[in-house]
């Protein structure tokens, strides 16, 4: 028997009709996949049914779709070693501090709202000479697997991206690494099965607004089209309801203290995951060359790594 929850109603609405989402089918589906990961010889991943499930919804339910999105998922994180790496764990000090000061924000949403989840950015909120941007990237890849294990907000609907760029200086702007925020953005679209509906910069100071703008030509083409850029402090409201929004954003929900506290918690719970995943991911030598991921017209990184030019239908 499959050990997934049921989804609510409205979102159950949309995994049917968006998603193509058979809820009788579901377990043997699964099923399905978990069974060719299990064959794979060169895979080392994880086959927990809730986990496997996401994979399928980001694929609209099309098997193999979802097998080359899965063994994509673990051998492109080879590619972005400054990411995926021995730091990536729930013990992680630098992990536990980039929580504690509320850098990442994963806004509750109300229990019966069947929308995209919300993640906000403070980009300009930390030590540069402390943390480097690729540390904050990593703690919110953490965030987003712990997302397909149990959002459905995430896994049916999507997720949205604010970057806030309140306090920005020049360290900041330099810490951003554009290409790495290309690469891992690339790697969240081609690998990741949670459906990327929007990344917007807010708070930008209009003097580098027009610059901001130019940080599209790092994303590939489906991704820029959902890319705002806005120096009107009052943008995040039309992104949010205030209801969702921390006091401090002017909202009328928890404090980020608050949110950030229930995070670490929430995190301290995968802690077992994040250790797994340590020996998680691919052996290309061990790759059969009849399951080999082909290199078509999606494929972004080689089997070694290499990045190449983004071509989406």
């Amino acid at each position: 028997m499959s050990s997934v929850r049921p989804l609510k109603p409205a979102l159950q609405a949309i995994a049917i009709k968006e998603l193509n989402e058979v809820p009788q089918r579901v377990p043997q589906d699964i099923k399905a996949l978990r069974d060719w990961v299990l064959k794979q010889p060169h895979l080392h991943a994880c086959t927990d049914d809730q986990f496997l499930l996401a994979f399928l919804r980001g694929t609209k339910f099309s098997v193999e779709r979802a097998k080359e999105k899965f063994d994509r998922f673990y051998s492109l994180q080879a590619s972005i070693p400054e990411v995926f790496n021995e730091r990536r764990l729930a013990t992680d000090p630098l992990v536990l501090d980039i929580i504690r000061m509320g850098i990442l924000l994963r806004l509750p949403l109300a229990a019966d709202d069947p929308g995209p989840c919300v993640t906000i950015v403070r980009a300009g909120s930390y030590d540069t000479g402390k943390y480097k941007f690729q540390d904050i990237i990593r703690v919110g890849s953490m965030f987003g697997e712990i997302m397909m294990f149990e959002d459905e907000n995430a896994t049916v609907s999507g997720y949205v991206e604010i970057m806030d760029m309140a306090g920005v200086t020049g360290s900041h702007l330099f810490a951003l690494q554009p290409q790495l925020l290309s690469k891992f953005s690339t790697y969240a679209d081609e690998a990741m099965p949670t459906r990327q509906k929007g990344i917007h910069f807010i708070n930008v100071p209009p003097a580098f607004e027009t610059g901001f703008n130019s940080l599209k030509s790092f994303f590939p083409a489906k991704i820029k089209s959902r890319i705002s850029v806005s120096s009107d402090p009052e943008a995040v409201f039309q992104l949010v309801r205030r209801e969702y929004l921390p006091h401090e954003y002017g909202g009328t929900a928890s404090s980020m203290k608050d949110i950030s506290q229930a995070m670490e918690e929430k995190l301290s719970s995968y802690a077992a995951y994040f250790r797994a995943s340590q020996n998680y991911g691919t052996e290309e030598k061990l790759r059969e060359l009849g399951d080999r991921v082909q290199s078509d017209h999606r494929s972004t990184f080689g089997a070694v790594g290499s990045f190449r030019k983004l071509e989406i239908d």
